[in-house]
């Protein structure tokens, strides 16, 4: 069945992971948007601060001081947003966190208290979701994914891992209600490198500092990509022209794009600087300095625009066609480059 969404100055929105980076920018475009808001993060100082603005804006909202892994705090998110709004339009599962290493220098510990964030936040948000919209309208469900949804990369595989297994989860939940013809619109986001925090709250044990591979798009690109899908049923969206180039390549020329992401990420993904000896993140416990920031500001060069994400919300057949052919194009010159063929 067909499913209508509302507009977005009609809906009561719920974000996770919403004091930072995407989150944090997704509720600032929302609220100038005119929707109702229950946002969600770890830091109860942070949410505050962040109503605290909002609200003097005008807008409408209600804070939650959860952690996503945890399906009790989740079940706190939806009942907040039932008691104060009566309802929910779309929720949009955000909250994520990585790890920098290689895959046998991370201990299992912090690998599994990733996927309690990256993972299992969004199983436990799309359920509760899911069973507040069922009985009241139906609405939408968007899930942040990643490029590396669809690939993987060295010294960032549990990340990928985690971001592989939400697109499976929300392909799984996907189909579920379209068979049950629940009139909720289920999106994947799959953004490429976003400048946002993400690199200061991942947990890192590399010798360098982290770095994220060029090129690296503005969060707001992200936001918009997130409230066009509140507002119109999408499958998928990816974020950055660079994430569909990818993600096409990964399934015309897998073994191809592994010895292109073998020969340049390694040093890609580091800084210059060496890491620091009492590194903080955010694995386990929100970082007070890094709250209430969309981007990092390192002075690299960060697009603004994307023509691809912009048209591509408007599309669904023609120009992803032209990208996943423009991938393969790119794949072709790769594979003549002498470095690589013995990479």
């Amino acid at each position: 069945m067909a499913v209508q969404l509302r507009k977005l100055d009609e809906q009561v929105v719920v974000i996770t992971g919403a004091t930072s980076g995407i989150g944090l920018t997704t509720a600032r475009m929302a609220a100038e948007g005119g929707a109702k808001l229950v946002l969600a993060a770890r830091s109860a100082d942070a949410l505050d601060q962040l109503a605290s603005e909002l609200r003097r804006t005008g807008t409408q909202v209600a804070t939650v001081a959860a952690d996503v892994g945890k399906p009790d705090d989740v079940e706190r998110i939806g009942q907040a947003a039932m008691q104060r709004f009566g309802r929910i339009d779309t929720w949009i599962n955000n909250a994520g966190v990585s790890i920098f290493g290689r895959n046998e220098d991370i201990p299992v510990e912090d690998m599994q208290r990733l996927f309690q964030t990256n993972y299992w936040g969004v199983v436990h948000g799309s359920l509760e979701a899911v069973r507040h919209m069922k009985t009241r309208g139906g609405g939408a469900i968007i899930n942040l994914g990643s490029e590396l949804s669809d690939h993987s990369i060295p010294l960032q595989g549990i990340y990928a891992a985690s971001k592989h297994a939400v697109k499976a989860f929300t392909d799984s939940l996907r189909m579920e209600l379209e068979k049950d013809g629940a009139p909720i619109s289920v999106t994947l986001v799959k953004p490429a490198g976003i400048e946002t925090m993400f690199v200061p709250h991942a947990r890192n044990y590399m010798d360098k500092e982290p770095a994220l591979p060029a090129p690296v798009y503005a969060p707001e690109l992200a936001a918009r990509s997130i409230l066009y899908a509140a507002q119109h049923p999408k499958r998928d969206v990816f974020v950055g022209g660079a994430a569909k180039a990818l993600s096409a390549a990964s399934f015309a020329v897998p073994g191809l794009l592994e010895r292109y992401l073998r020969a340049t990420m390694f040093k890609q993904q580091k800084a210059r600087s060496a890491s620091a000896p009492n590194r903080q993140d955010a694995l386990y416990a929100p970082d007070p300095r890094l709250e209430l920031r969309q981007r990092q500001d390192n002075g690299k060069a960060v697009a603004e625009q994307c023509a691809y994400t912009a048209a591509s919300l408007r599309t669904d057949k023609v120009l992803p066609l032209l990208v996943g052919g423009a991938a393969l194009f790119g794949a072709w010159k790769l594979a003549r480059r002498p470095g690589l063929r013995g990479a």
